[in-house]
């Protein structure tokens, strides 16, 4: 195995991010008020490039995860892996890496955190040797059980060589009884709650896994005669393949030089994927359900125009994510559209402040106002969510800065009372802006001078549902509604919940 980074650099990475630690397990924050987005998967079966592709695709999905990546590649005698903290274009763009990437057969992996150390030994694909092989395995989502099945498997004799929860699946697969490495994983699977994608990569095949519901999603595509696995659409736009189908909610999709064959070992449930893959996860380009997620974004902000008019002279977004839904809102109430914030892409996620002073002037970092379209103006902002409201908040006053008469604040989907457990990073609910205030208190934090949310049925309408079917709701949204589709093992009786945020405050 090939690492690019020492223990000890993983140490200096994390304290210059700070964090917080619980059994073990370090839990970090970025200096934002955003969601964070989960992870992306990608792997490719029988192509001469196998890892170059591989990359490509990384690429594509780099919105996912920022943390750090990885490919695992097999050449037939054995299997070569490269794991760097950083971004994909900063580590996998040099020839040499990917020329020590041998094999017509590759699975990489962005990484974002929601349980464990950003550490080098947590980056994935994971990798293990086992009686029938080698087996690498890349994870999109959070077991939310894998805490408690991982304090087992250690009181067992268990040794653990990461704090992700992606290892348990690794655990569970060698202790598997089952001969065959397909139902080894089925077996491994079959014991883990929570949200999972995987991606695995052995001697001979390639496998695919959805959770039984769909929460995260994975789509297979074709590249000549080529299988591709994805998180989204759009890395197998950029790798050039078409296409297929999404795997299935509780499916297990198998690769092989024989062709692509599929099990279904749960039994059948409808599907509730994760309603955030529409509102902000998903790239705009991406496909989901037939339609670009940019198409649905914008329908977010024609559905919010018709439920919360506001007389104004213009419509700005917060950039990037609020566009699409501005763009909407604007068609919808006929308020000319304007860039009147322009953010700045080359702050780093991981920009060290090193001063309460400059710590202040942190928002004028990433955004700076458009004094031309803002000044005299009443001005409706849209974004597409609020976590802690301090962002908005900044925002609302940088606008008002440069001479807004009005700021009202719209955003795109309905407040977020509950915090996620399946790869989401979210504070806990006593930080969540919308599960302590009301409406009124919401808008005086802010200081704007209206604000108002896009309805739970209002979502559902963008994406092409009439209204929620609150028997059987067609998508996991529990972040709206309290209604978690599956066991919360690990945060029974926790509080705070385990899965920390890394939006969360530290000394």
């Amino acid at each position: 195995m090939t690492q690019a980074m020492t223990e000890a650099g993983d140490t200096l990475f994390n304290e210059a991010r700070g964090g917080i630690t619980i059994d073990g397990l370090t839990f970090t924050r970025y200096g934002d008020d955003r969601l964070r987005e989960e992870c992306g998967v990608f792997g490719i079966f029988n192509h001469q490039d196998a890892a170059a592709i591989t990359a490509l695709g990384l690429h594509a999905l780099q919105h996912r995860g920022q943390e750090a990546s990885g490919i695992v590649s097999y050449d037939g005698r054995k299997f070569h892996s490269e794991r760097r903290m950083g971004l994909v274009g900063d580590n996998f763009s040099k020839a040499r890496v990917l020329e020590r990437l041998k094999g017509r057969m590759a699975i990489g992996h962005n990484r974002y955190s929601t349980t464990g150390d950003p550490l080098i030994r947590n980056v994935q694909p994971l990798f293990c040797d086992i009686d029938t092989g080698g087996f690498a395995v890349a994870h999109n989502g959070n077991l939310t059980n894998a805490l408690t099945i991982r304090r087992e498997l250690i009181s067992s004799g268990a040794i653990c060589h990461s704090t992700s929860d992606t290892e348990v699946i690794l655990h569970l697969l060698s202790r598997s009884k089952k001969r065959r490495t397909v139902e080894r994983l089925i077996d491994a699977i079959r014991q883990v709650e929570g949200s999972y994608a995987l991606v695995c990569l052995t001697n001979d095949m390639m496998i695919g896994a959805r959770d039984p519901i769909g929460i995260r999603p994975l789509v297979i595509g074709r590249l000549g005669p080529s299988y591709v696995l994805a998180s989204e659409t759009c890395a197998l736009d950029i790798v050039g393949a078409e296409f297929v189908r999404e795997v299935e909610n509780g499916e297990v999709v198998v690769i092989t030089d024989d062709g692509l064959e599929s099990h279904r070992p749960f039994p059948k449930r409808a599907a509730r994927p994760c309603i955030f893959e529409y509102i902000y996860f998903s790239r705009p380009d991406s496909i989901v359900g037939g339609r670009t997620v940019y198409e649905i974004r914008k329908q977010m902000g024609v559905q919010l125009a018709r439920e919360a008019a506001a007389d104004a002279d213009v419509i700005v977004p917060i950039p990037d994510s609020g566009v699409p839904a501005a763009i909407g809102f604007s068609r919808e109430s006929g308020i000319p559209f304007e860039l009147g914030i322009i953010r700045n892409h080359y702050v780093g996620r991981t920009f060290i402040e090193p001063e309460q002073r400059i710590r202040q002037l942190g928002v004028k970092l990433k955004h700076s106002a458009n004094s031309s379209v803002i000044r005299g103006n009443r001005v409706v902002l849209i974004d597409d969510s609020v976590v802690r409201g301090t962002t908005s908040k900044k925002i609302v006053q940088l606008i008002r800065d440069a001479g807004a008469k009005e700021v009202h604040m719209r955003i795109s989907s309905p407040p977020i009372t509950h915090p996620d457990f399946y790869g989401i990073d979210t504070p806990s609910k006593r930080d969540l802006l919308a599960a302590n205030m009301d409406l009124e208190g919401m808008r005086a934090f802010m200081e704007a001078d209206s604000l108002a949310f896009l309805s739970v049925n209002g979502i559902y309408r963008s994406i092409g549902v009439d209204a929620r079917d609150d028997r059987n709701p067609q998508f996991t949204d529990h972040c709206f509604t309290g209604d978690y589709p599956t066991e919360l093992t690990d945060q029974s009786g926790e509080s705070p919940p385990r899965q920390l945020s890394l939006l969360a405050e530290v000394g």
